[in-house]
């Protein structure tokens, strides 16, 4: 989180059993501590609070690798200790860093001449790669409309209500309104009809999602891309799409490589894709292309030159470490197009093990597509009893880290389940959370008796005193709530009790 809140004051001291062969005083949690300790000690005393984190493996609602091969973990760690913005200092760095931006360019059939260099970076994830698209888009946008002599301080975005907090971050920091085509009920991404209806002269591009968060759905470019040319014709506008791929950009390639979403599509001017997701890095690294030079506004570009030679530049940070870089360098090399595919065919393979299982159980609606990000996302079909929510909560004591959310509007009464399925999930692990989940459902079927029956004997005992109040269907609900949460509350502190 950026922003952080101290603890009470009766918890101000980080205290460790192991570590206290190396100290017997307590470590101030918030202030720096007046005296040095030994390594064995700050080691263990760190080591310990993390042993409470959940296991990466386990949680399935990122979409963050996990996992890589010894080897490259290697490489991180030998390369740990260089700023990637000393280009002249590290050039090999830099080179590899080119490479990756044409390598992924030439994946998203850019229109390339036989020696031309991509126009790309890498950054820190998606979100920068997001905001520097977008600025280039407003900054474009203004340089039009200020040579045809007609305001510019009105810029828009037009996207649909899926997408991601990045764009609502972009659209807040850098002043550009925020057009969202809302949901609706069993039509969980962008509409492209709708969308281009809300296009006006001031929108500065439509942002389409390759891979939505919600459901891991694509949503249709191309029809997006058809749509938008004939209303640039009939307006005069040349208003352009920007592909957000962050999930999809390292799947669609491998999977589904007929499906036009890229660059074959003449609108579409940028894309960006998270390294970190299926990229198949380690956070953070993403990258943003664009079509050519003349997307990318020149004044936009910084050039430096007190680190060496002359150094262009376009991120909204400056250092940044050099190993992720390297890390996406090594995957696209040593996994080459067969490998990605592979892994990618290996993970849509999984979900559909998941889906199926879920399917199986009879208490579920499939919310995801079997088309898109290797994801499942479900819903309970009758959640009168217990919901989602309940189900996640429970999850968490076998380690499943499986997250519940509402959809956006106009769906926000649609509550899901989602599981993302990476590299490092096997078909094992997909058929043990479905066994998890048959688990917590049967526990979860025996609460309403039990609650209903508390309920009963309290009505009883109110009809014996003559205090017999009828209850509403929310008071009602209120008070089973309640009662889930004092058992859900009870279980844990029996759980950890030592017998």
């Amino acid at each position: 989180m950026v922003l952080s809140k101290t603890a009470s004051e009766t918890d101000v001291s980080v205290h460790s059993t192991f570590a206290s062969r190396y100290v017997r005083t307590s470590l101030p949690r918030f202030k720096m501590p007046e005296n040095s300790i030994p390594k064995e000690a700050a080691y263990q005393i760190i080591n310990d609070e993390l042993m409470l984190d959940g296991n990466p493996r386990l949680n399935l609602a990122s979409f963050v690798t996990t996992w890589m091969e010894p080897e490259c973990d290697k490489l991180i760690m030998d390369s740990i200790n260089k700023n990637y913005v000393d280009m002249d200092e590290y050039p090999v760095t830099t080179e590899l860093q080119n490479r990756c931006v044409n390598i992924i360019a030439h994946l998203f059939n850019a229109p390339l001449g036989e020696s031309e260099a991509a126009v790309g970076v890498g950054t820190v994830g998606s979100s920068e790669a997001i905001m520097l698209a977008g600025l280039a888009f407003k900054r474009k946008w203004q340089n039009k409309r200020k040579a045809e002599g007609k305001p510019y301080d009105k810029p828009n975005i037009v996207t649909g209500a899926n997408v991601q907090v990045c764009w609502e971050k972009f659209a807040r920091y850098f002043e550009v309104e925020l057009k969202e085509v809302k949901l609706r009920e069993g039509y969980y991404v962008m509409d492209p009809v709708k969308a281009v209806e809300m296009v006006d002269e001031n929108t500065i591009c439509v942002a389409a999602i390759l891979g939505s968060t919600l459901n891991g759905e694509f949503e249709d470019v191309k029809l997006l891309n058809d749509l938008l040319i004939k209303k640039n014709k009939e307006t005069g506008w040349d208003t352009p799409i920007h592909v957000d791929a962050a999930s999809g950009g390292f799947i669609a390639p491998f999977l589904y490589p007929e499906l036009e979403w890229d660059f074959r599509l003449p609108l579409v001017k940028s894309i960006n894709v998270s390294g970190h997701k299926y990229g198949l890095v380690y956070a953070g690294i993403g990258w943003v292309i664009w079509r050519s030079k003349e997307d990318l506004p020149e004044e936009l570009i910084f050039h430096i030159n007190y680190l060496g030679a002359d150094q262009p530049t376009f991120t909204l940070n400056f250092s940044k470490g050099s190993s992720q870089v390297i890390a996406q360098y090594y995957q696209l090399i040593r996994l080459g197009y067969e490998g990605y595919r592979n892994v990618m065919e290996n993970c849509h393979e999984n979900a559909i093990v998941l889906k199926e299982g879920l399917e199986k159980t009879g208490r579920f609606n499939i919310v995801s597509k079997d088309d898109g990000v290797p994801l499942v996302a479900f819903s309970l079909k009758d959640n009168k009893r217990h919901d989602e929510f309940e189900i996640s909560e429970m999850l968490r004591r076998f380690g499943w880290i499986v997250p519940a959310y509402t959809m956006p509007a106009d769906a926000q009464h649609i509550t899901v389940l989602r599981v993302v399925i990476r590299e490092d999930f096997s078909r094992t692990l997909a058929e043990r959370l479905v066994i998890d989940i048959q688990k917590v459902l049967h526990e979860l079927d025996t609460l309403p008796a039990k609650v209903n029956a508390k309920l009963a004997m309290a009505e009883e005992e109110e009809a014996k005193s003559g205090t017999v109040v009828k209850k509403t269907a929310i008071e009602t609900q209120r008070e089973v709530a309640a009662f889930w949460k004092k058992y859900v509350s009870e279980r844990k502190t029996n759980k950890n009790k030592i017998c």
